[in-house]
């Protein structure tokens, strides 16, 4: 691996190791000894740097061969995927119990739209547009940072479970009685029932996916998506 890979790794590492570190580990520590606005404002600026580190060495990394050839089916499957992506992120943004001062929803919710797919409906978009930006750009530089990004998100809502079963121990376990982590496994389980999006998770996340897609031909001037076909 060459120098410019190796600095991204670390990047990478770092990133991950203090996301997940302040937001278990050492957050109530920290709460405790400076206060939730200090902690907040603590919890930004390390996310800040490390990310920002993260994208400097990305961009400075070398661009290696590709691990495998890339064609038209996987340019598809991450089409797919992340159109599945931005429909789970514009449905989290709404009535998500996991967000911060949600309080006590997650007894009285009812799982549906893209809660009756996962109850992390956010974490699973990242890891989808991570998955699906690795098939069709496996160079080295790009497996590292969508791969970190991939890990912080699967591992990171394993780690929310267990703190919300700590801070709302009855509430949690009824959301998760009704909820799956894995996408469809409550559905599959006869948990939840698939359907009921409603305009903001479907349009919303056309809108995103359409809009993104479209601006990797300006930024990167590879077209994405849809646009790939149609230009």
């Amino acid at each position: 691996m060459r120098d410019g890979s190796v600095l991204l790794l670390v990047a990478a590492i770092a990133f991950v190791a203090t996301h997940l570190a302040l937001s278990h580990p050492l957050r109530r520590m920290l709460v405790g000894w400076m206060g939730e606005a200090a902690f907040a404002g603590l919890y930004s600026t390390i996310a800040a740097i490390t990310l920002g580190t993260m994208i400097w060495t990305f961009m400075r990394a070398p661009t290696t061969p590709p691990v495998w050839p890339v064609g038209n089916g996987l340019w598809a499957m991450a089409t797919v995927m992340m159109l599945g992506a931005s429909i789970l992120l514009m449905g989290s943004l709404i009535r998500n119990p996991a967000l911060p001062g949600a309080g006590g929803s997650a007894a009285t919710m009812q799982a549906h739209g893209v809660f009756a797919i996962t109850r992390h409906p956010m974490m699973w978009s990242f890891a989808l547009w991570g998955t699906s930006h690795i098939l069709i750009l496996p160079i080295t530089r790009n497996i590292i940072l969508s791969g970190a990004i991939v890990f912080l998100s699967l591992v990171g809502s394993f780690l929310q479970d267990r703190k919300k079963t700590r801070l709302d121990p009855a509430g949690w376990a009824a959301w998760k009685s009704r909820t799956s982590y894995l996408p469809f496994a409550a559905i599959v389980q006869g948990k939840a029932r698939f359907g009921q999006f409603g305009a903001y998770s479907l349009l919303g996340g056309l809108v995103l996916w359409i809009v993104a897609s479209w601006a990797h031909i300006p930024l990167s001037g590879i077209p994405a998506g849809i646009w790939r076909w149609l230009t």
